[in-house]
């Protein structure tokens, strides 16, 4: 497996004879820098910031098929309170043993590659690294009542390592880059058929309303399970039950997407997985992912500071940018003048490194299919919004005005679309998935692929009615028996 390295800024030290060291800049935005489907990424660069540099290196570099170190989800597991503490638990006896800093009550550790610079506490190290899988990594120990814990822990970056330690790391990168790479530890799991399904009666825009919601609870002992409709301030209760289902929004920095994270990390089957959550939700990895399968999608241009000036001569006017997190229609603004371009631009460059533009391709409705556990679940035309360009428009008052729904047998549907849409979707996960695609002049166009789809009563159910909801709990059904079945026999 060829070793890629990334850093935010080259480094006259930093050379190793048996990788490839690439600037950040070149691995994002020349295309043939670093794109070898085999290699493994190491991703050096500071990642604190969310859709910062750093960031898209790791992200892009799972959408390319690499295996990326840190992955996205370590680099947002890094920003969870609950993750460190669990985290300072479980080191706990170690740093019981073998933390003696009688002279002050905060101690700092480096961590390069699961190796200690200073050569004085190796086994922490190696436990960190275990645990947070990022090769750069600084942590801070408290001393609170005579006991050590774990205060803080950071991915840090190249930049971020003192002279002092360089010559330490190059050696810690040669070893570990000698080493095979190691599978994913298992995770435990639990045992009692109960879901929980998680929505948030606060907010606006909700994936699924009440009566869907009604129709998952009288399904689920259908199929021999439990349901109950949680709110984001269950979290502590989790652990009561085996199985997440999602029905709130997503956001990576928000209540939500730390309320996955936690079920994940207790075994249970979720959807949607933060896993999945993290690919959709990022427009530049989904262009990045559905090219390098040769999915059609609308001529698009990844988009940085300094090709902004190709937009225009790329893809003509008007054209359709896009910030890559954005949800609902919001932050995807047509584009009509040069100078425009560089309004929104600029105000999407505060936010994200990289911004998404699209080539224009008005149509009277876009097709979505619900892929859920890699089959079709149901198909639906949606409409444009009345007199607007897209499926939903949000007002000034943040009211939601959305284009009509026409569902239909998934039999019915032209099998291009189906068939664009369940391989596209299972590039993603065995989630729950809602892909968008649009039909010009008889050729299928993928547009995204949404996590957390919209399953509304009276909408995506116009065709199965409750038969729906009893597919929905009844993978959950089926993923809590396989995992009960894997434990008996362990």
């Amino acid at each position: 497996m060829r070793n890629v390295i990334v850093i935010d800024h080259p480094q006259e030290w930093f050379e190793l004879p048996d990788a490839h060291v690439l600037g950040a800049r070149a691995y994002l935005t020349e295309h043939d820098s670093g794109r070898e489907a085999d290699a493994r990424v190491i991703n050096l660069c500071r990642t604190g910031r969310y859709q910062g540099r750093g960031y898209y290196v790791s992200l892009l570099a799972e959408a390319r098929g690499q295996r990326s170190l840190p992955d996205v989800k370590t680099i947002e597991d890094l920003k969870s309170e609950a993750r460190v503490q669990s985290l300072s638990g479980q080191l706990q006896p170690l740093l019981r043993e073998t933390l003696h800093h009688d002279d002050s009550d905060r101690f700092e550790l480096n961590a390069y590659l699961g190796k200690d610079p200073a050569q004085r506490h190796q086994a922490l190290a190696e436990k960190l690294f275990a645990n947070v899988h990022a090769p750069l990594l600084r942590a801070v120990f408290a001393r609170e009542q005579a006991e050590w814990w774990l205060d803080a822990v950071y991915a840090i970056g190249l930049a971020d390592v003192p002279a002092q330690h360089r010559a330490f790391l190059l050696e810690a990168m040669k070893a570990f880059m000698a080493e095979a790479p190691a599978p994913k530890p298992e995770r435990p799991g639990v045992a009692r058929p109960r879901l929980a399904i998680l929505w948030d009666p606060q907010e606006a825009h909700r994936p699924s309303n009440e009566e869907a919601l009604q129709g998952l609870l009288r399904a689920a002992p259908l199929v021999g399970l439990e349901a109950e409709l949680v709110t984001p301030d269950a979290l502590e209760r989790l652990p009561e039950f085996d199985g997440l289902f999602n029905r709130a929004s997503p956001e990576v920095d928000g209540v939500t997407y730390e309320f996955l994270r936690r079920a994940e990390s207790l075994g249970m089957p979720v959807v949607d997985d933060p896993e999945s959550i993290l690919k959709c939700l990022n427009k530049v990895y989904m262009h990045e992912l559905m090219s390098r399968h040769r999915i059609d999608q609308p001529r698009a241009l990844i988009v940085h500071r300094n090709n902004l000036d190709q937009v225009v001569a790329t893809l003509g006017l008007p054209c359709v940018l896009k910030l890559p997190d954005s949800g609902f229609g919001l932050d995807v603004v047509k584009i009509e003048s040069e100078g425009e371009l560089r309004r929104e631009a600029e105000r999407f460059f505060q936010v994200s490194e990289l911004i998404v533009a699209q080539e224009w391709l008005p149509t009277g409705f876009d097709w979505r299919v619900g892929v859920y556990d890699r089959r079709p679940l149901f198909v639906c035309k949606y409409f444009m919004a009345p007199g607007h360009w897209k499926v939903n428009q949000v007002t000034e008052g943040e009211r939601l005005i959305e284009g009509k729904t026409v569902a239909m047998a998934v039999g019915e549907a032209p099998e291009p679309v189906v068939g664009i849409a369940v391989r596209a979707a299972n590039l993603i996960g065995r989630g729950l998935y809602g892909v968008d695609l649009k039909q010009v002049d008889g050729r299928v166009y993928l547009i995204e692929v949404n996590c957390n789809p919209n399953i509304d009563a009276g909408n995506e159910d116009q065709v199965l009615g409750d038969a729906l909801y009893r597919e929905v709990v009844g993978v959950f059904a089926r993923r809590i028996a396989e995992r009960r079945g894997s434990w008996s026999s362990a």
